[in-house]
Formats: structure tokens, C-alpha cells, sequence
């Protein structure tokens, strides 16, 4: 059983692939990524190392249904960073629920929820 450090940089390094899934990270993602890795108290050289091996990175399932969850609000958020959430992005979002054993209907609460806080924002 991973610990809580090394889950907390298996959803980073999670992140990450997700974001580089169209081949780039903007910025907005990359400072997403930063805060998070702060959040985690996670070294901001890990975070440099795994950005550099973004095109490599594959997806990780973690261990509990909370860290499921979990990934799945972040990777939504950050799908949404640019304030548009397009059809390509739901898509990957729900291959990524698909992965965590997640459903369509988690998925849609996931993007509720962050459009919620996005319109309070």
C-alpha cells in the first residue's frame, strides 16, 4: 500500500498526463499543477522532473476511492482553466473516470460542481 507522499505524487504525476494528453501544458495548467504540488508539500524539482517527462507519463490508478474522486474534481478543474470546457476535454475526462472505475454520472456531478464554484468565483 502506497503511502500518502507517494499517492499524493501518483495524482500529479496523473495530472500532468492528462494535461499533456493534447501535447502541451499551457500556462494556466502548469501553475495549477504547481499549487497542487504545494498543497502535497511535493518538491517543486519532482514537479520539473515529471513536467520534462510529461510525454512519457502514464496514468496511474490510485489506490482509494477518495483519491479517485479527488483526481477526478482536479482533472475537470483543470480541464476548464481556460474557461472553456470542450467536447474533446469531456472525453478525455470521461476515458480518465472510466479509468478511476468512475461513471458518466460522476463524472457529470464532477463538472457541476466545479462549474459551480467557477460562477461563485
Amino acid at each position: 500500500m502506497a503511502t500518502e507522499h507517494e499517492n499524493n505524487i501518483i495524482h500529479i504525476q496523473n495530472l500532468i498526463a492528462v494535461a499533456y494528453a493534447d501535447g502541451s501544458l499551457d500556462e494556466a495548467e502548469e501553475e495549477f499543477l504547481y499549487d497542487i504540488a504545494e498543497d502535497f508539500e511535493i518538491d517543486f524539482k519532482l514537479v520539473d522532473e515529471l513536467l520534462k517527462a510529461a510525454a512519457t507519463l502514464k496514468f496511474v490508478v490510485p489506490e482509494s476511492q477518495e483519491d479517485k474522486e479527488e483526481q477526478l474534481v482536479n482533472i475537470v478543474f483543470m480541464s476548464m482553466l481556460d474557461g472553456d470546457f470542450h467536447e474533446s476535454e469531456y472525453a478525455i475526462c470521461l476515458d480518465v473516470a472510466k479509468k478511476l472505475g468512475l461513471t458518466k454520472t460522476d463524472l457529470d456531478e464532477a463538472v457541476k460542481l466545479t462549474k459551480n464554484l467557477w460562477d461563485k468565483a
